[in-house]
């Protein structure tokens, strides 16, 4: 079809009529926007009675339906901090620290396996709040408004709430002191924050973590002595300074995450 769509033409397209071909027009459709417009305007009032239909229906079954059935507040709060996504990671930590814990009880000469694990104890729940093959709702979260470092922030807080409740009362049962697994908990969850807005805080978790288990963790276990930076007498000091250091860069760097969405 060379020329453009007559009106004769548009008007058996729009019936569904005989003596046009279809295949032709709408390759022509395709290719003119002027017969485009002339399309809307042919279909505009065989369209009106049926979105008149629809919009009478919708109004009928909004007057005649069930009321909306409100939310309560904590589930509202629940759905916009968190994910169910979580649960798997949040089970596994709770079970690692569980596990450190009867370890410890165990053999008390050996170093302490909850301090060893306190510092990368949130990174795996960090690494699932912000992932996108974690979250079957990612694609939709992606483009609210919140998205971004306020969603990330509050999944943070959410992961630290828990872990540092699992913290507490592992440290309780054994005795330790909460400074020497809450500030390194700290620092290592600043960390995160901070190179995420670089790399993506999946990745940071992941390089993070695996750096702590390969340079402090294993060789802790192998000479069966506890590090200095773990459980020494200055040890506090430097993981306070280091958290205080961490949160304060990550919060000036906090339009990183803005713009390394989805990472």
């Amino acid at each position: 079809m060379s020329s453009h769509v007559t009106a004769q033409e548009m008007a058996a397209y729009v019936d569904g009529g005989t003596g046009v071909d279809f295949w032709a027009l709408e390759v022509h459709l395709e290719k003119c926007a002027g017969c485009r417009d002339d399309l809307a305007k042919a279909a505009a009032p065989s369209l009106d009675p049926l979105l008149s239909g629809a919009h009478t229906a919708i109004r009928a079954q909004v007057a005649t339906g069930p009321a909306p059935v409100p939310r309560r507040r904590v589930r509202v709060l629940a759905q916009r901090w968190t994910v169910w996504s979580l649960m798997p990671w949040t089970l596994t930590t709770a079970v690692a620290l569980v596990a450190a814990t009867v370890l410890d009880q165990a053999f008390p000469l050996r170093p302490s396996l909850v301090l060893l694990l306190a510092p990368v104890a949130p990174l795996s729940g960090l690494a699932a709040a912000w992932s996108a093959r974690a979250d079957p709702a990612w694609e939709t979260i992606s483009g609210t408004a919140r998205f971004g470092l306020e969603l990330l922030l509050g999944r943070t807080l959410v992961v630290l709430a828990t872990v540092v409740a699992f913290l507490g009362l592992t440290g309780l049962y054994l005795g330790r002191s909460p400074v020497m697994w809450l500030l390194p908990c700290l620092a290592f969850t600043s960390a995160t924050l901070l190179l995420g807005g670089f790399v993506g805080v999946e990745r940071a978790a992941l390089g993070l973590g695996l750096g702590w288990l390969a340079v402090v963790v294993a060789p802790a276990l192998v000479t069966a002595q506890l590090p200095v930076l773990v459980g020494g007498s200055s040890a506090a000091l430097i993981w306070g300074l280091t958290a205080l250091g961490l949160g304060a860069a990550a919060l000036l760097r906090a339009s990183d995450h803005q713009q390394s969405r989805g990472q």
